[in-house]
């Protein structure tokens, strides 16, 4: 997630050692990792596709936060594909890597809204291919290892057969979900639920067109104003830290301009594990073991603490870890209640297929294998 890492254990994740007594050597928990890889066909039919992903993320980060391994929460790492526009290299299969696998929520956020659609050639084996070959994927078998792809054209395009990509990508550990977008039957005549068959994952379909149901809520406002104050607990250092703070407010205006609720997803997501800004804020950075305040140059400090003493500087940057955690305490309450009010009305609404229901139901039932329990 440019500078922003959530590759180390954070206090409040950290379990207890605990002591073998057989032998007398301590046994430290070890922070397991959910990589995603969201392969998303940007064709020029895909606008709703594209339109769901942006105003679902946060409700889908939401839903990983709730996920522990062995009572300690995840790592997230996100990569980012499009493929089958027009407007990328022919010789790269009409294929592009938008994000390696990263832990900074607000750079994919970016992204996102950046992508545009352009007709084109819907290659899935080979953005499949692509995608397992490409990026970092972990090695433990603990880890939850998701390429979710969506789209509406055959799942077999394309010179590299999807059954060679996706039997490559299970034999790695790294389960296939297939989301068409259209209708079930058609998706199946199309061999998307073949793909995922042959990956151990789950095949969705969609109607890419279906516009987001935000349910308000009474705590909504509050939140909102919470996100607010919340933001100025970040101290922004470094060469490029003034940018990344801007970058986070232009993703809550980003976030919003799909609705409050919309925003309000983002709010939680900005109060759990998931989110930290390590490369550019130094309330978090200084929770690394790595990190040494000395080592940052006093220019590129925050006006405000370059004339403090080191002590000072100690402390203003604890005063800020304490305002923002409690905050974040009083987003995390007022967010329980909320999601407990907007399941109820889930319920009378009835479920919807869009891209961040699949996502949800799929991972909760992939994990649970892997013996991941969500809170």
């Amino acid at each position: 997630m440019l500078g922003i890492s959530l590759g180390s254990t954070s206090d409040a994740n950290k379990i207890p050692a605990a002591t073998d007594h057989s032998s007398r050597k301590i046994c430290l928990p070890v922070q397991t990792k959910i990589q995603v890889a969201l392969l998303l066909d940007t064709s020029s039919s895909m606008d709703g596709l594209i339109e769901q992903t942006k105003s679902q993320l946060w409700q889908i980060v939401n839903e990983l936060a709730t996920a522990r391994y062995s009572g300690v929460q995840p790592a997230l790492e996100i990569a980012l594909y499009e493929y089958g526009n027009d407007g990328l290299p022919h010789n790269q299969g009409y294929i592009r890597q938008v994000l390696p696998f990263t832990a900074d929520l607000d750079k994919l956020s970016e992204e996102l809204f950046k992508l545009r659609t352009n007709g084109g050639s819907e290659y899935c084996g080979q953005v499949i291919d692509k995608a397992v070959s490409e990026l970092s994927w972990t090695n433990s078998g603990s880890d939850l290892k998701m390429i979710y792809i969506a789209g509406n054209e055959p799942f077999n395009q394309g010179t590299v057969t999807y059954q060679s990509a996706c039997k490559t990508a299970i034999t790695k550990g790294i389960v296939v979900n297939t989301i068409y977008c259209g209708g079930s039957q058609e998706g199946i005549n199309s061999l998307w639920k073949d793909g995922s068959d042959l990956a151990d994952g789950k095949y969705f379909n969609i109607d890419q067109n279906q516009s987001t149901v935000y349910i308000e809520t009474p705590w909504d406002e509050e939140l909102v104003k919470l996100n607010d104050k919340l933001n100025e607990t970040y101290v922004a250092y470094g060469e490029n830290g003034e940018r990344y703070r801007d970058n986070q407010r232009e993703q809550d205006q980003n976030a919003g301009a799909y609705g409050k609720s919309n925003l309000v997803n983002r709010v939680a997501s900005k109060s759990s594990g998931m989110y930290k800004a390590t490369g550019w804020d130094l309330v978090d950075a200084t929770e690394q073991e790595s990190f040494d305040l000395k080592d940052v140059k006093k220019d590129e400090l925050p006006k405000e603490m370059q004339n403090m003493t080191e002590e000072e500087q100690k402390n203003y940057i604890g005063a800020k870890k304490k305002e923002r955690e409690e905050i974040q305490n009083r987003i995390s309450e007022l967010n329980k209640k909320r999601t407990e009010f907007i399941a109820e009305k889930e319920k009378e609404l009835g479920g919807t297929d869009n891209l961040g229901n699949a996502m949800k139901n799929s991972v909760h039932e992939i994990a649970e294998k892997k013996n991941y329990t969500f809170e």
